[in-house]
């Protein structure tokens, strides 16, 4: 059965209900062994247009297709923005810790860029909130398990973040070849685990999630 194309639907009810903008917020990169975790956002207001024809979650699209829709996600968007961790810092507080890191830049970069974060409502994939832990004043942040499939802001922040990350680490297999980043964009492939085993771990493997295998 196909799934349907994200909405605006949940947005909407959110402005009804007293949110002057609403950001949609995912996270990318989690589960790789290298590289950043990246968290995007987009800001949309009440009067948002339809969202770019095709946008869905970045998982459910091609990278092909990514590479298309980020830059029209970024038009449609009131503002948007993505943060990020390094592998330094997942090492050093642990992953939950580290999105927080990353969210509280993407919400920074938002400031910097006029957005009014205060008179928001942040829209967080999935059912745990770690964004609020990491901000001394946090706006609301509404959790939403799939919130990446069945809604536009989220799928938009979703498509932003994946693009990003995923030009960072093909980037990263230039600098540092061998670990077919700009396959697997550092996540845990059997050449990734082999090459590691040859060459070594770098300065961008998350050293303490590689113990632990």
């Amino acid at each position: 059965m196909p799934v349907a194309d994200p909405s605006l639907d949940l947005e909407r009810r959110l402005h009804s209900d007293g949110a002057r903008f609403v950001i949609g917020c995912d996270e990318v990169g989690r589960g790789a062994i290298a590289g950043p975790v990246a968290v995007g956002m987009s800001l949309v207001g009440p009067g948002v247009g339809a969202q770019p024809t095709g946008l869905r979650d970045s998982k459910m699209l091609s990278e092909k297709r990514r590479e298309i829709l980020a830059p029209l996600a970024q038009d449609w968007s009131l503002h948007s923005a993505v943060g990020l961790a390094t592998a330094a810092e997942v090492d050093d507080v642990g992953i939950m810790a580290a999105l927080g890191l990353a969210g509280k830049r993407a919400l920074v970069a938002l400031h910097e860029a006029g957005a009014s974060i205060h008179d928001s409502v942040i829209l967080l994939d999935g059912s745990f909130d770690w964004l609020t832990p990491a901000l001394a004043r946090p706006p609301r942040v509404r959790t939403q398990v799939k919130a990446d499939r069945d809604c536009a802001s989220v799928a938009a922040a979703s498509v932003i973040s994946k693009v990003h990350r995923d030009r960072l680490m093909i980037e990263a297999d230039q600098s540092l070849p061998g670990y077919g980043w700009k396959g697997n964009k550092g996540y845990g492939s059997a050449e990734h685990f082999a090459a590691i085993s040859s060459l070594g771990a770098t300065e961008l493997h998350r050293h303490t999630w590689l113990h632990a295998r």
